[in-house]
């Protein structure tokens, strides 16, 4: 089999994997492809938390057909009993000779289990084809299983010179019509969407994703409100869906009115300088709450606290082509930078005109 081939199958399989971007939170996104020779046999992606996972899906097309065939998955097949039974045994089972996987699964119950199973059987694995392709489509899984932290996503819009709104708050809007679709997509495929209790009482937001016509899962919405100020008839309870929120207080008479329209309360620790509540706290529940990735929708102060704090993974950034002048409202509250060299720098991965405004795609470079 060529090497050709090899990658054109792969890609296949992370195309396939991509179809499962908004639905099988928390499991990962994965894509298979059986092909014998040069010759693709058979397909499948995971879709569904409980449903057949990508190699299931495609084996159960070939009906028993796969003997001496390769299996091209995006991630390392699995070889423990959940929802579904291990992938690896099915592989097995079915006589294939070869498998290729992408990335290894980090999760503990796998985490090179997979691939030893198939090798103590005499078939043949080969790993990181792609990996760097497959990597992305899996960021948030893959690091919480690495670390337990959910993958953090900020996301900013701003106008040319930096600034959210005018200086009396006026702020709807600043961008397009279309820029605010592709956040909804965003939001899609997100665990869950963060904000504060400043946005909530600013701008009375749902947070919920309003292009869901073919969803069939809603993300947590999460607000950090250290006081427990949000409004029993805010917005956000005006939808369905799973609403937390973290707080620092354990007053009982706003806890009620809070859970008796539908949220659930966590109580966690306060900022060393009581500036609110602890987003190291906040971001290890969210892990233990099986969070892959988490979108933060706020305003300057919690967007610097994050980035002060070292937690965000990745700034989703909209900018628009208008200038709103200096008394306007700042993109971060940050403290003063006295050097160059300790301003954070972003390394640009990706920039794409949408409407009239340009999104990019940033991740902080390690110093």
């Amino acid at each position: 089999m060529s090497e050709a081939f090899d990658s054109v199958a792969m890609a296949r399989a992370i195309e396939l994997a991509r179809r499962g971007l908004e639905t099988t939170d928390p499991n990962p996104r994965v894509g298979c492809v059986i092909a014998r020779g040069e010759k693709v046999l058979a397909e499948g992606w995971h879709e569904w938390p409980g449903e057949p996972h990508a190699e299931a899906m495609a084996l159960r097309a070939l009906n028993g057909k796969a003997k001496g065939a390769t299996a091209y998955v995006t991630l390392e097949p699995c070889s423990h009993v959940g929802r579904t039974p291990p992938c690896a045994n099915a592989l097995i089972e079915a006589g294939v000779n070869r498998v290729v996987f992408a990335v290894q699964d980090p999760n503990p119950q796998v985490n090179g289990g997979g691939a030893q199973l198939l090798r103590n059987a005499g078939i043949t694995v080969e790993s990181g084809l792609m990996a760097a392709e497959a990597e992305e489509l899996n960021l948030g899984f893959l690091k919480r299983m690495r670390t337990g932290l959910p993958y953090v996503r900020l996301k900013l819009a701003m106008s040319l010179d930096g600034r959210t709104a005018l200086a009396n708050g006026a702020s709807q809007w600043i961008t397009s019509e279309a820029a605010r679709d592709d956040v909804q997509r965003w939001r899609a495929q997100s665990s869950a969407v963060m904000t504060a209790i400043g946005t909530v009482l600013a701008d009375d937001p749902r947070l919920n994703v309003r292009s869901s016509a073919t969803r069939r899962r809603d993300p947590l919405r999460v607000i950090l409100d250290s006081e427990l100020r949000t409004p029993a008839d805010s917005k956000l309870f005006s939808v369905p869906g799973e609403i937390v929120i973290f707080t620092a207080s354990n007053d009982g008479e706003r806890v009620m009115p809070l859970i008796d329209v539908g949220a659930r309360i966590e109580v966690v620790g306060r900022t060393a300088h009581d500036e609110g509540v602890d987003l190291a706290s906040v971001l290890t529940r969210l892990g233990e709450l099986d969070m892959n990735e988490v979108l933060v929708e706020c305003g300057a102060t919690l967007a610097g606290a994050l980035l002060q704090g070292g937690h965000v993974d990745e700034l989703l950034v909209y900018m628009a082509p208008m200038l709103l002048g200096p008394q306007a409202r700042p993109l971060i509250s940050l403290p003063e930078i006295t050097s160059l060299d300790a301003a954070p720098r972003f390394a640009l991965i990706d920039s794409t005109a949408i409407g009239g405004d340009v999104r990019f795609r940033l991740r902080r470079r390690e110093p």
